[in-house]
Parts: C-alpha cells; structure tokens; sequence
C-alpha cells in the first residue's frame, strides 16, 4: 500500500505556489514595460495644435488622443490626433443617457428583459439586476453613469427603441449625426467591445457639448454612491461606489469638475470624457487610449493648460469693423430726424476664445448673409491664425427684442478690450440715407428729362446744315447791297432818279 508524503506534498505545494508568483511577477512587470513604453511612444506623437504659430504650447500628454474644447464656442484648444478612430469603452454611455433625458420622463419605468441581462458578459460592470425587475428612469441614469452599469444601459436602449437593445443604435448614430460627430458609429449602447463600434475624440467633445448642458447628468456623474432603494418592483437595494477618482472626494479630485465619464477595456485602454468651469468658462476635454492614473493626469493638466492660457471675449464689446465705430452707412449720432433707431445689433451672448497673448485686432473675420435663422441678419465667423474661435450674429433688433434679447440699450458685461464701454448697435444715418435717396431720386429725373428732350428734338442732315449757312451768307451779303448800290450808282451816267 502507497503511503501518502504529507512533507513532500508540502513541498511540491509551495514549489508551484513559488513558480506561479514568479510567474505572475513576471507577467506584471512584463505588462507594466509594455505599458511605459506605450506611454512613451504616444507621447512622442506630434500634438497638431502646437503647430499653429502663436498658439500656446501644450503638455505632452499620454494618451494617443486628445482634445480641449470650449463648450461654447466649440473652440479647440488643444488637439491630438482628434479625428483618429478609437474604441470609446464606457463613454459611450454620455451619448445613452443623453438620449434617455431628451426622451424619457424621470419617472418612466423601466423592466429588464432576459436579453438585457443575460446579454450582459458578468465580468463587466453591472449592478445584478434580475429579469422582470423594474426601476425608474432616473434611476436607470443614475445607475449608468454612477456605477456603469451595462445591463442597465441594455435595458434603457430597448425601453427607447421599444425592441431589441440592438435597435437603439441607429438612434445613437442619428443623434450623433445631429450633434457634429464625423468620425462615429455606435452598435451597442454601453460601449463592449465591437471592432464596428467607434468614434474619435472630437466626436466625443461634440457630444460633450450636449451631454454636459444638462444638470442632472452632470450632478449624477458626480454622486459619489450610487442608492436605490428596495420596492415593489426591486427586492433587494442596490448600494454601489463611485470608482471614478477625478470626482469630489477622489485621489485626483478636480476643484472645477462639472461632469465627466470614463471608460476601460483591453483594447480601448483608459478613456476619460470631463468637463470643468472656471472664471465663466466651460471647457470640455477628452483622452482616448491612455494609462490608469495617467489619464487623469492627462486631464487636469489639460484643464490648467486651457484656462491659464486662454480667455472668453465678448465679441459686442471689442468689435469695431462691424459696429458704430465703422464712419461709413452704418453710423449715426443725432440728425434732423433725432437720433436713429437702431435696427440691427450684434448679438451680446457672443463670444470669442482668444490666447491671452494675443489680440482682439490679430483675429480674422468674414461675414455671410445666408443664414438659417430668420431673426438673423448676418453671421461673422473669426478665426486667429488660420483656427475657428467662434462666431457672432447681427440681429435685427425688433425681433431680438420680441424673442425676450437683451434690449441694445443695456449695458455689456465686463471690458474685455480697448473698446469697451461702446456700443454694439448698429445704426442708420438718416440723413445720409435721404441725401443718397434724394440725389439718386434728382439723377433719375435729370435722365427722364433729357430722355424727353432728345426724343422731340430732330438734329438736321449735314446737308441741311451747308444750305442753311449758304442761305445766311446770301442774305447777309443782300443786306449790305442796297447801301453799296446807292453810294455809287448815282455818279453813273445812266442813273436816273425815280419819278
């Protein structure tokens, strides 16, 4: 009979316990080279906005794909590789819950289908729902953006397209479509890895500029634990942690975070989508394919880089080539009429993004007259060395007015250039408007009268004009005749005297 070796088995037992944590050793530092000299490598990629002269230098950032964009004016302050096409992992969830708030009442009610479940890989994000369970849509969002959760994601996209979750993403690729993207096309709702689900950076700034409009969507990403509590409909309270570190109360916690959502699988990398407001400015930033904790790095030094270097200029305030400064039609003080109504007005919502470097009168502008809204008498783009930094409309007072505008006479916000304090109405020279009326009216009968004179006068032939000369020439020389004959017929020796 075999006897059984217990300090022999021991052995054995820790010999492969040691080759198993070596080998584990091995693979982490094996992935951790691999990771570094990734970094390594896309830090090396050139950064396209550092290119433009004059424009600020940016940080060299990990990720193989960034963009800083002011929210309002769309402004890119910073870009690399922002149209490369790239997994976007659990960013994909802004453009989902985006949706769900446009279309859906907070209070909908939302049941989970097997699919929804069981289409769910267990090893990705999730919170445990069950079929048939059922929470409400705010929930729903809450879920999605607090704890990720992809089988609720599911769940939302067949509550919205009312079939298969798989349906939801022609809405997604049309919404998107709505919102500027360029380089997108989404299959799924939560992001899991597909090689036909993609976007770019850019395409996610876009969507950012929607998604983090909205309060609520911002306010939850932002909720450090995720509460559902048990009901009718959900037996047990689903209690889960916020495990994104960049939000209050995180280890990179970011003072001016309005918003943000980040995303992870193996071939995405890390992915952070974030927004943040300081001194009246939003901007919107978005790595792709990065490093964990560096893509948080990569954000915050992205965030001091935009509001260090740059700054919101109202476009009413500092404008002179379009306003009451320019001498030329445009213009008036007072006239025999009193002063005159203005009619049009630059828009004082408008703003530019400028470097604080540079100035107002280095921008470049063009004007278009064809524009989509009706209130809108014309739309001024600008552009500083050669990139877009916002547009400004010239509306026709009376309906700015009556949509509820700022009223002309009102005073602007704060200088922000050797113009301010002036006035962004554009004005109507009565005066010179009738003096050109007036004359062009006195040219236009001038012309009727000469037109009238030349139809009834006939100009005589060149022949006409010779016989009418011969003819004078006779009659003068018969005028003079008489006197001559006078004087000298008498001495002639055949005169006679009349009788």
């Amino acid at each position: 009979m075999c006897r059984f070796n217990i300090k022999r088995f021991r052995k054995i037992t820790y010999l492969f316990c040691l080759l198993a944590l070596l080998s584990s050793c091995l693979t982490v530092q094996a992935t951790a080279e691999d990771t570094a000299q990734r970094l390594e490598q896309q830090r090396a990629m050139t950064i396209q906005s550092n290119q433009v002269p004059n424009w600020p230098t940016g940080p060299v950032v990990g990720a193989e794909s960034a963009i800083l964009m002011e929210m309002e004016t769309g402004t890119i302050l910073y870009e690399k590789n922002i149209h490369l096409r790239q997994y976007p992992a659990s960013t994909t969830k802004i453009l989902t819950t985006l949706i769900a708030a446009e279309r859906c009442r907070l209070d909908e009610m939302v049941t989970f289908s097997h699919d929804a479940v069981f289409d769910t890989p267990r090893e990705s994000n999730h919170i445990a729902m069950d079929v048939g369970q059922a929470i409400t849509m705010e929930q729903c969002l809450a879920a999605i953006l607090i704890r990720s959760a992809n089988e609720v994601s599911f769940a939302v996209a067949e509550h919205i397209s009312g079939s298969h979750w798989s349906a939801f993403a022609d809405i997604m690729n049309e919404r998107a479509e709505e919102l500027g993207c360029q380089d997108s096309h989404f299959v799924n709702p939560n992001g899991l890895p597909d090689e036909n689900h993609y976007t770019s950076a850019y395409d996610l700034a876009m969507i950012g500029r929607a998604f983090f409009a909205n309060e609520l969507l911002c306010k939850l990403t932002l909720t450090r634990r995720l509460e559902i509590p048990a009901s009718d409909t959900l037996p047990h309270a689903k209690l889960e942690n916020n495990a994104m570190a960049i939000i209050p109360g995180g280890t990179y916690a970011y003072p001016y975070l309005v918003g943000c959502k980040t995303g992870y699988t193996d071939s995405a990398r890390n992915c952070l989508v974030s927004c943040a407001e300081k001194n009246g400015m939003k901007l919107i930033c978005v790595v792709l394919k990065d490093e964990s904790p560096v893509h948080y790095e990569d954000t915050i030094a992205l965030f001091e880089y935009g509001f260090n270097n740059f700054e919101k200029v109202n476009v009413s305030q500092v404008e002179t080539k379009y306003n009451i400064d320019n001498t030329g039609l445009f213009y008036s003080g007072n006239d025999i009429f009193g002063s005159s109504r203005p009619f049009l007005a630059l828009d004082r919502n408008d703003f530019l993004v400028l470097p604080r470097t540079a100035d107002f009168q280095d921008t470049s502008s063009s004007i278009s007259y064809q524009t989509e809204d009706p209130s809108q008498a014309a739309l001024i783009s600008y552009t500083y060395q050669g990139v877009p930094i916002g547009t400004a409309s010239i509306h026709f007072v009376a309906d700015r007015t009556e949509n509820g505008a700022s009223s002309p006479s009102q005073e602007g916000d704060a200088s922000h250039g050797p113009a301010a304090g002036k006035s962004a109405v554009i004005y109507i020279n009565i005066v010179r408007c009738l003096t050109i009326a007036c004359g062009a009216g006195a040219l236009f009968v001038l012309g009727l009268l000469a037109k009238a004179f030349l139809k009834n006068y006939s100009f005589p032939s060149r022949k006409t004009r010779h016989t009418w000369k011969k003819e004078r020439r006779r009659q003068k020389r018969q005028a003079k005749w008489p006197r001559f004959h006078r004087r000298h017929q008498t001495d002639s020796p055949r005169y006679r005297p009349p009788r």
